[in-house]
């Protein structure tokens, strides 16, 4: 029987890679994102069209749905779109985030900080609290999975971007509480940092510290190159998978050597 997978953030980068890999490898998958731009992120969003070409690659596999994960109840009402069509959840991914900075963190606005937390940390609480019951209606014994997606400035300080390592941090934290919570039933929660990996949020970010091309970031990472959405993928898709059963409360560093 296929597992079923909700993944917020989908419409692009990272989370539209883990949609792409989940559907590739037999997973139902209900492929979730707010699809238009919000104050406090400077930059634009994945788009509805976006969403939907990735949807109509797997017709019978993939469901698309506009939701924004700061409000409970859409998440919620995604949720049921993954228990209506597929019959329940075995997996759920929180991608969904965005990027604000630019400036000292006394200068930080409101607007760019309640971006931050509203999407990447209450998001990753919203998904949990909708999806976490269902993977608990799985009979035993269980093999749900919950990862949220970090950064590596969950662990080390980034120039003009307090607000996004305070975030990314209460991610770390919120993981290690929620495997806490979830001892003993099966069910693990994890984290992935990524380094700088090629996406919009990336560009975004290059443009607060006004470099001409991203590559820049490249130096920072063992690698000597940028991250492909893919290979952070590869690791969220190996740690929804049931053979991932002895890792929970902790962090996967899918950076590149970025925090060695």
């Amino acid at each position: 029987m296929s597992r079923v997978a909700i993944v917020t953030g989908a419409a692009r980068g990272i989370g539209a890679a883990v949609v792409r890999q989940l559907a590739a490898g037999g997973w139902r998958v209900v492929a979730v994102d707010v699809c238009e731009d919000i104050p406090g992120a400077s930059y634009p969003l994945g788009t509805r069209a976006q969403l939907r070409e990735l949807a109509e690659q797997w017709p019978e596999s993939v469901r698309d749905v506009v939701a924004d994960v700061r409000d409970e109840t859409a998440v919620r009402r995604a949720a049921g779109v993954a228990e209506a069509e597929f019959g329940g959840i075995d997996a759920a991914v929180a991608a969904a985030a965005v990027m604000a900075g630019g400036q000292p963190l006394w200068e930080t606005t409101d607007e760019q900080w309640n971006a931050l937390f509203d999407v990447g940390v209450r998001g990753v609480a919203n998904l949990a609290r909708a999806t976490v019951p269902t993977m608990l209606q799985r009979p035993e014994p269980r093999s749900g999975r919950f990862v949220a997606l970090a950064s590596s400035a969950a662990h080390q300080g980034l120039y003009h971007l307090a607000g996004y390592n305070a975030a990314k941090h209460a991610v770390v934290g919120l993981i290690r509480g929620l495997a806490t919570d979830l001892r003993g039933t099966g069910i693990t929660a994890t984290a992935v940092s990524p380094g700088s990996t090629r996406t919009d949020m990336l560009t975004a970010t290059a443009a607060y510290y006004d470099l001409p091309d991203v590559e820049e970031f490249s130096q920072h990472q063992l690698v000597e190159r940028l991250l492909e959405p893919e290979e952070v993928a590869a690791a969220v898709c190996w740690l929804c998978d049931e053979k991932s059963s002895a890792i929970t409360g902790t962090v996967v560093h899918a950076d590149g050597g970025f925090t060695a």
